[in-house]
Formats: C-alpha cells, sequence, structure tokens
C-alpha cells in the first residue's frame, strides 16, 4: 500500500540535480510503501523511476512493485558505520484491493 507520495531524488546534497536511472535516463523518485503481512505491516522506501508510477497515485492505494530487488550498501562516515538496504523496482502496478483477497 503507497505511504507517501513519490519524492524526486537528488544526486548531490544541494538538491540541485535529479538522480536519474543509468539505461534509460528516467528521474528516479522515493516513495514509502507498507507491505502487509498477516498481522504486520513494514514500511519500506524504494526508488522507482518517472516512468514506472502509475497516474494518479495516491497514499492508501494498493500497488505490487514489479522487479522489486535490494542491494545491502555501507559506508564509513566520520568514524562511524552506516548500513542498510536500498530497495529498487522498475515500476509499481496498481493492485486491485478484491484480486489480493482472493
Amino acid at each position: 500500500m503507497v505511504g507517501t507520495l513519490p519524492v524526486p531524488k537528488y544526486a548531490d546534497q544541494e538538491k540541485t540535480q535529479f538522480a536519474t536511472d543509468r539505461e534509460t535516463g528516467a528521474k528516479l523518485y522515493t516513495i514509502t510503501l507498507f507491505f502487509m503481512e498477516e498481522d504486520r505491516a513494514e514500511a519500506m522506501k524504494i526508488t522507482v523511476p518517472e516512468t514506472g508510477l502509475p497516474n494518479g497515485l495516491k497514499p492508501g492505494m494498493p500497488v505490487m512493485p514489479v522487479e522489486l530487488f535490494a542491494t545491502p550498501w555501507a559506508r564509513i562516515f566520520n568514524g562511524s558505520l552506516s548500513d542498510g538496504i536500498a530497495y529498487r523496482a522498475s515500476r509499481l502496478d496498481l493492485a486491485s484491493p478484491t484480486a489480493e483477497a482472493a
């Protein structure tokens, strides 16, 4: 389920240059999705190219990430280790709530 509207991803800290897909050149956006399973939910930030965002996307809409993959990352900044997982999908498809219940 969509948690937030997509926000542009930037290539620089000054936010003057959009991050783009290396293969297509499409602008990249970050969107928060809630993954729900039985009695729990997890919020995940996913990067999606502008061309993969359906029209009319709003918080609360059910979506299905297509070609979702995870990339672990780690870096040392000011002597401290930061790490995590970056999520990326090629597109989001609108999902019908009745199809998920079936």
